[in-house]
């Protein structure tokens, strides 16, 4: 688009002023930057963005620095073409000035009153026309704008909706891990259920020796258990 600019700027210093056809290349030439600037800034915000974390969009440091310098060369170079258009188009106003009041004094002449008045309605249409083909060119501009906006929301959506998918996904990892821990927790207090009713039984058969190598054996059998539990 940059380079097209190029080309119609050149067209347009080429065009003789006071001529239709450098009236369309001027408009022209303001819409093109108008679009050229947007984009542009559009571009500034999403390398802005990408800076705050470059490896996750494949980047570098010197690959972000290379496009903030070829945005802000784009910058002075759309600025510097719509500068150069608004002086013309401001220098070629005036010299309509100049020429209506021309126009205004030969129409106090009371010869060919039908001629003048045709110029003027001309003029008029000529106007009107021009009016309604700057309004059309706003509206696609506006089109245009809408249109990337609604692209880049959709694209968000997009993104949200594949975090979503992964944190549901791990979401279901998590509860089969939980799942398998607790049906080994149950098991693993059945069988010291079992074996507490076992030293129960033994215990009572047992004397005041007997209970004591009991207890002697119960706490070794937990220290196994334990580190059966824990640490295997």
């Amino acid at each position: 688009q940059i380079d097209k600019l190029q080309v119609t700027f050149h067209q347009w210093e080429q065009t003789p002023s006071n001529t239709g056809e450098r009236v369309h290349l001027t408009k022209e030439l303001l819409t093109s930057c108008e679009s050229i600037e947007w984009q542009v800034d559009e571009l500034d915000k999403a390398i802005a963005v990408a800076a705050r974390d470059p490896a996750w969009y494949g980047l570098d440091e010197v690959e972000i620095e290379k496009r903030r310098r070829w945005t802000s060369t784009a910058h002075n170079q759309v600025g510097s073409t719509r500068r150069t258009v608004e002086a013309g188009k401001v220098k070629q106003n005036l010299f309509s000035s100049g020429a209506n009041g021309v126009r205004k004094e030969l129409m106090r002449l009371p010869n060919d009153h039908a001629s003048q008045a045709g110029r003027s309605n001309h003029y008029v249409n000529q106007d009107n026309d021009d009016f309604i083909s700057s309004e059309s060119d706003q509206q696609l501009l506006l089109v245009k704008k809408q249109d990337e906006e609604l692209d880049e929301l959709s694209a968000s959506v997009r993104r949200i909706g594949h975090v979503g998918l992964t944190i549901h996904d791990e979401l279901i990892g998590q509860e089969k891990i939980l799942d398998e821990l607790g049906m080994e927790m149950e098991t693993t207090s059945n069988r010291l259920d079992f074996v507490q009713k076992k030293v129960a039984l033994v215990m009572k058969k047992a004397g005041a020796k007997g209970q004591i190598m009991m207890i002697a054996f119960l706490v070794v059998l937990f220290i196994i258990l334990f580190i059966l539990v824990f640490f295997t």
